[in-house]
This record gives C-alpha cells, structure tokens and sequence, in this order.
C-alpha cells in the first residue's frame, strides 16, 4: 500500500521536472509580435508543486463568452464562500482578459470554469483540491472552500503570466489538459510580517496577504510589539498605542492599528483563506510597554522609548502582580478581536529574565491564553519552561545551533509540543542574499534561494518526528525594511520556497526542478509589480 501511494508522487515529480524545462522555454522564448507562445504552460509546473499531476488531452481556451461557474450544492453558508470565491477568481481575470466573466450558478451551457464542493471529496481534507482541465472547460472540485480557494491559484498560474496584469492584454489564455490532484503537506504553512521594528499601514498588510495568497500560506503571524513600538490599540492600557506605537527603529513616527484596523485585516485575510496569529512577545522584547507604564518596571522608572536595533536588554517585572493584570487585560482584548486558533505569546530573547523567573512567568501567561480561548504559540525558548498542554513551538534555531538545544526542542516535539520549523538560517526572510545585498541582516548568515528551498523539514531537527512537525513558517523582521517595495526584494523569490516545503509532498523536492519552476515565476511576479531579488541561482525567464 506504502508502494502504491509513492509511486504517482515520484511520478509527478519527474513529469513537474520536464514541464520546468518546458515551461521555461516557452516563456523565454516570446513570439515576434511579443506574445507569449500559444503553447499552453505544461500542467502542474506551478510553485508549490502538485502532490500529482496527470497531463493528458486537449488543452481549455478561456474565451469571451465563458463564466465562472459556482455549484450552489445545498446552498448556505459553504454555497455563499463559493460564490465568493467566484467573484474573487473572475476579479482575478477580467482586467487582463477584458471578457465579463459572469459569476453564475452552474449552467453546463456556458462552458468556462466550475467550482464545485463535493461532500463525498473527503479524502481533499479541509485544503485539498481536485483540477479537471479539458477542451470543454475546466472544474474545480474540493471539499471545503478553502481548498477551491487553494485550487485557484494553481489555475491561475496554469494561465499566462500576463493573467496578472490589470490592463487588457492579447492572450491566449489556454489551461494544458489533464488533472492536478494536490493536498498539503502541512497544516500551518505561516509567514510573518514584523511590524514593530517598522510600522505597516492596513494596506501595505493587505498588498502582503494577496501576494501570500498566491502560494498557498494559510497564516499570517503579526509580530505587534517590541522594543521599538507597540502596533495594536488596547483600551484598557491606552498609552501602549498612543505613546509605545510612535516611534520605530531610526526614530520615525511609527504607527499602530485601531481595533478596527485590525479587523480589516482579519478580514481580508479571511477572504484569502488566512488565519492570523497575533504576537504580544514577553517577557523581553517589552522596552516600548515598559516605557509607556512605569509602574510595570521593578523600580517603577519608565525606560525612553526605543529606536536602536539591540535585542534582549528589556523585561517585564516578574514579580509585580501588575504584570499579569496587564498580561490579562492584552490577551483578553486581542482574544477577542482575533477569530483565529492562535495566540503567540513571544518568549525569544528574554536575556534579562533570570531562567527561574522565565519559567514563573510562562506558567502564568499560558493558562490566561487558554482562558480566553486561544492555543500558545511561543518561539522555541518555550521548550526551556513547561510548554502548555497542545502549544506550539517555532523553533528559529541555525544549523550551528548546539545539539543539546536541538534535542530539547525535539524532545518537546515527541511530548506533545506542535513544533513550526522557521530556521533562521534559512526561512528568515530578512537575512541577506550575499554581502552585496543591501538591505537586510546577516547574524544567521548569507540565504540565498537555493540554501532557502533545499531542505527537508522532517530531518531538520534530529529525533523530531514528522508527526511532530506543524509546519513551516517564514519571518520577515524589519529592522532594515521599512517599505513595500523592500518586503518584495526580501521574501521573493525565497517565500515561495518555503511555501512549497509547507505544501508539496517531499517526493516532489528537487532543487533542479524546482528552479525551473520558479524561473517561470518571474514574469508574474513582474506582472504582479513586485521588484524581486534576481537570484543568479535560477535561470529567469526573458521578460
């Protein structure tokens, strides 16, 4: 049985390595009028890789008079996320295709695209999806809405990379034949965006939400204090804002997100199909908490607000009582404006908290998080305290890291603890490239594209089972990043290699084929107005 369920996926991964030298190729390669070739791209080479792939018949051609079908099925609240998903798919299509694309309830007549969920699809689980590509027209089949969302983005990179422009453009928008049958690795596929170090607005989050949408990240962890700035309004503790939140590193005037801020972000990260993880961090990393209230310093003198880049010289007074009522009245708020599972209650760094009083302290915030409804999530120092029953760890460690810290994370792992693997020296988006690159940091080493992809998540860590793993995350700190335009040059083109670690089956990796892939990314992420780094790694595709 073990055999049987192996095979397709070496399979596909042979067949996704021939169609990255193919699609290559064909997008290099423009026709003299400097349309793309009218071959369509070959089925499955999209990042992340398919879990199977079976090429086969005619090609579908999206036409003028196609619609996006939805499936109503018996209707309620799963019938309107697929009409949604609809709007959003031929949102997607329209500019670029100039056809009207109607969203219309399932009507075989019309030809086009069909979403569709099937509550016998259990086997697609809550992400998976089921790709039909034929002459007639292609259908979307998952048995939950997340995965026709999922499903999408697959079809949408099946198009021509022009797909993604927002003026009408010549075409033709042909999908390859065949079946994509896919279904993630890992439950939590995660990046983070720090935005204490620099401040982001609502927008510039959302512009970073749709450009995680299209590699499948289902969760987007907001780092929303630190020293440099407090990101979040709490009513209760109202200078954490209005005082903690204005500044940021090199002393700009920072920012934070009203309670309705935020929630225009869960919002539309919801509408993405993305769970976002709030991060309060503590004990250290609370410089601009412990400057905005005095009175949760031990010797009851605030510190000045923060602009410099050093780490570990701040922590909450443990043994005030003070302490954990501001712990509770944060939580409480946050809780309470977050739908999602999580809650990340930091702990990394905490050098001037004595181990005795990190442990004190961790035994009395994990039980508030739970309190308020929410699972623990803290960087893998929490390992080094009694994790709750059910937390998550994100281990950030280095292949340097010593063996005896790597064990404890392990051994965590196989009591129970949920690891989310994020090594630094190689997911931290924010590392550098080389020693050219000039934005960024260099602490963890030089990442490039293929020290950031090439990688198994299951061996990482030794003892650590797979069953262990909860997934993968990619951080982007910013202490050097305080634009959009410097998020794209940092995440891509490394995001989507940590995306395909979360998501694709390891039979599938293959750094060969997987450059190919992504080579063929390029024109879209030029379409899509992201400035990314030019890896001399892959071999771009001509733009």
């Amino acid at each position: 049985m073990r055999q049987r369920r192996t095979f397709p996926r070496l399979l596909g991964s042979l067949l996704l390595v021939a169609a990255g030298l193919a699609t290559v190729g064909a997008v290099g390669t423009p026709r003299a009028d400097g349309r793309e070739p009218a071959a369509p791209r070959p089925l499955g080479a999209v990042v992340p890789a398919p879990a199977t792939v079976a090429p086969g018949g005619a090609p579908y051609t999206l036409g003028r008079s196609a619609a996006v079908r939805v499936d109503p099925g018996t209707g309620g609240a799963q019938a309107r996320e697929t009409r949604a998903i609809g709007r959003y798919l031929a949102g997607l299509l329209r500019p670029s295709t100039g056809y009207p694309l109607p969203v219309v309830d399932d009507d075989a007549a019309r030809g086009g695209i069909l979403l569709r969920l099937s509550p016998r699809a259990t086997a697609l689980g809550e992400e998976g999806y089921e790709l039909r590509s034929g002459r007639t027209g292609v259908t979307l089949t998952a048995h939950r809405p997340a995965g026709l969302f999922r499903g999408v983005q697959t079809l949408r990179q099946q198009l021509p990379a022009a797909v993604e422009q927002r003026t009408v453009q010549p075409g033709p928008w042909r999908i390859a034949g065949g079946t994509v049958t896919d279904t993630p690795r890992f439950a939590y596929r995660g990046a983070m965006l720090d935005v204490s170090r620099h401040f982001f607005t609502v927008d510039q989050v959302k512009r970073y939400i749709d450009q995680l949408a299209l590699y499948k990240i289902n969760k987007l962890h907001l780092h929303l204090s630190d020293d440099q700035g407090w990101r979040i309004a709490i009513d209760s503790w109202p200078r954490l804002a209005g005082y903690g939140g204005s500044t940021q590193v090199g002393g700009g005037p920072g920012g934070f997100y009203t309670k309705d801020d935020y929630r225009e972000i869960v919002r539309y990260a919801a509408s993405r199909y993305q769970e976002v993880v709030p991060e309060i961090d503590m004990p250290g990393h609370t410089n601009a908490a412990l400057a905005s209230y005095a009175e949760l310093n031990c010797d009851g003198v605030a510190p000045p607000l923060y602009t410099g880049t050093a780490v570990g010289f701040s922590s909450l007074c443990v043994p005030k009582e003070i302490t954990y009522d501001f712990v509770d009245d944060v939580i409480r708020e946050l809780a309470a404006l977050t739908p999602g599972r999580y809650l990340h209650i930091g702990g990394d760094e905490a050098h001037s908290t004595s181990h005795d009083d990190y442990v004190a302290f961790m035994d009395r915030v994990q039980p508030v998080v739970a309190k308020y409804g929410k699972t623990v999530i803290g960087w893998h120092q929490l390992t080094g305290a009694r994790p709750a029953e059910g937390a998550l760890a994100q281990y950030w460690g280095l292949d340097r890291s010593s063996a005896a810290e790597k064990e404890r994370v392990a051994a965590a792992g196989r009591n129970g603890t949920g690891i989310i693997l994020s090594p630094a020296d190689r997911a931290y988006l924010d590392m550098k490239y080389t020693k050219d690159t000039p934005l960024g940091l260099s602490w963890a080493g030089y990442v490039e594209v293929q020290r950031s992809y090439d990688w198994n998540p299951a061996t990482l860590l030794p003892g650590l089972p797979e069953s262990a793993i909860a997934g993968v995350e990619a951080p982007l700190w910013t202490e050097t990043i305080s634009q959009s335009a410097h998020i794209d040059t940092m995440a891509f083109p490394r995001l989507p290699g940590i995306a395909e670690l979360g998501w694709s089956p390891a039979a599938t990796h293959d750094w060969e084929a997987y450059r190919l892939r992504l080579a063929a990314q390029g024109p879209r992420l030029t379409a899509l107005g992201i400035d990314y780094h030019r890896s001399p790694q892959v071999p771009w595709a001509t733009e």
